[in-house]
């Protein structure tokens, strides 16, 4: 993982992006979103953290889900991630069959669409 981009580690961590319902999910993964409120003088770096459940399989699967979704971040997060964001990526069924080009092009998207704005109440669009 790039220097530009921290680590989530903490549950808690992991419950608050979650409890922000600011999510999308692709076919190679679901990404949660939510902008960090305690460094409003000066935003730190994006962080990232990555979770597989067993759902997806065994140890061995979880792992290789998660080594090429850290590689994929990797290779998104320093150039597409906000500065004072949280991200939760999520690995799916598709994660370890899907290619790893598709699987960058998933987490592009997600990004673009969780840090989408919505306009507020009344505003004309």
């Amino acid at each position: 993982m790039a220097s530009a981009v921290g680590r989530l580690t903490q549950r808690s961590e992991f419950l608050r992006v979650a409890a922000a319902r600011r999510k999308w999910a692709a076919p190679g993964l679901v990404l949660q979103a939510c902008e960090r409120t305690d460094d409003a003088v000066a935003p730190g770096p994006p962080r990232v953290g990555f979770t597989a459940t067993r759902k997806i399989g065994g140890a061995v699967v979880r792992n290789r889900a998660r080594r090429r979704l850290r590689a994929a971040v990797a290779q998104v997060m320093p150039r597409s991630g906000l500065a004072g964001w949280d991200y939760v990526v999520i690995a799916r069924d598709g994660t370890v069959e899907r290619t790893f080009p598709d699987l960058v092009a998933d987490l592009e998207t997600a990004l673009a669409r969780v840090q989408r704005r919505r306009p507020a109440a009344g505003a004309e669009a």
